[in-house]
């Protein structure tokens, strides 16, 4: 009896321990993360007024006081909305493929193959290959479209695999029951795979959003700098928050500066509404839901 509550004491204290050092290891995490933050807020809260959201810096010169980031803030929504319309539909057919019909194939390896790859491409090498081939080989403007295709390359692989992985998780009963049921493959796809996983398939994307929405070195050689509000995106530079934030950064004065924290907090802010959102409508879709 004493030997069994010793090994019960024994584990008890090496479940305590290993909990607490989960615990500090999720402190350790978060610190930089809320640092950063505050940081960000406390500088650009300053700025971040009406005048900010709704002006452009057309016509402000180095050192005027005012400006803002309309202009950018109009061409980060259309290059990510766009990125996400060329990647999110690839991506998940892609995963469809890879889960329900590669059966490890040698196409599907190969495909598993490249989406690592890809995983690993710098974003700078998608900027140089779509200025390479969209710019130079083709003849095309810069312009968001430009920039969109290249944000579209690295959000692909994350899409892809964040997407496999959720298909992965659907137990393979719903499917059979399905089947039973003299249901069609493609239609169990549709109807039973894909709303199960929507929630973290949605999650994934916003991963993937999250990523593309900061980058700035395929921006800088495929959308170029503009002070004017462009809302077209397939004619002419047309500016992003990452470049905003780039050029202001860069300037010698503090009025720039500012409006470069206040931009960093606005694209934060930005990311934060886009998965609000996002999350709200995997909630109202989810099978839970009975929708």
């Amino acid at each position: 009896m004493t030997t069994i509550q010793h090994i019960s004491t024994s584990r008890r204290i090496k479940d305590r321990v290993v909990q607490g050092l989960v615990y500090l290891a999720f402190a350790l995490a978060v610190v930089p993360l809320v640092s950063v933050l505050w940081l960000v807020i406390k500088n650009g809260a300053a700025r971040f007024d009406l005048d900010f959201l709704t002006h452009s810096m057309r016509n402000i010169g180095a050192r005027d006081v005012g400006g803002g980031a309309y202009h950018a803030i109009i061409g980060t929504l259309e290059q990510v909305l766009i990125a996400s319309l060329i990647s999110v539909p690839i991506g998940l057919l892609t995963a469809i493929y890879l889960v329900e019909y590669g059966n490890g194939g040698r196409l599907s390896r190969a495909i598993s193959f490249f989406v690592d790859v890809m995983t690993g491409v710098p974003s700078v090498v998608a900027g140089l290959f779509i200025l390479a081939f969209w710019v130079l080989f083709l003849g095309q403007p810069f312009s968001g479209f430009a920039g969109a295709l290249s944000l579209s390359i690295l959000m692909m692989p994350t899409v892809v695999r964040s997407a496999e992985e959720m298909l992965r998780l659907v137990p393979n009963d719903l499917r059979e029951a399905s089947y039973a049921l003299g249901v069609a493959k493609w239609r169990t796809i549709m109807k039973v795979v894909l709303p199960t996983a929507l929630t973290g398939i949605i999650t994934g994307v916003m991963l993937a959003v999250a990523r593309v929405a900061g980058e700035t070195a395929p921006l800088l050689l495929t959308v170029f700098f503009t002070d004017s509000i462009n809302n077209d995106p397939f004619s002419g530079p047309q500016m992003g928050l990452p470049l905003f934030v780039f050029d202001q950064a860069g300037r010698p004065n503090a009025t720039a500066v500012d409006r470069a924290w206040t931009g960093a907090l606005t694209l934060i802010l930005i990311v934060m509404l886009l998965n609000l959102v996002a999350r709200l409508i995997a909630r109202w879709r989810s099978p839970a839901k009975g929708r």
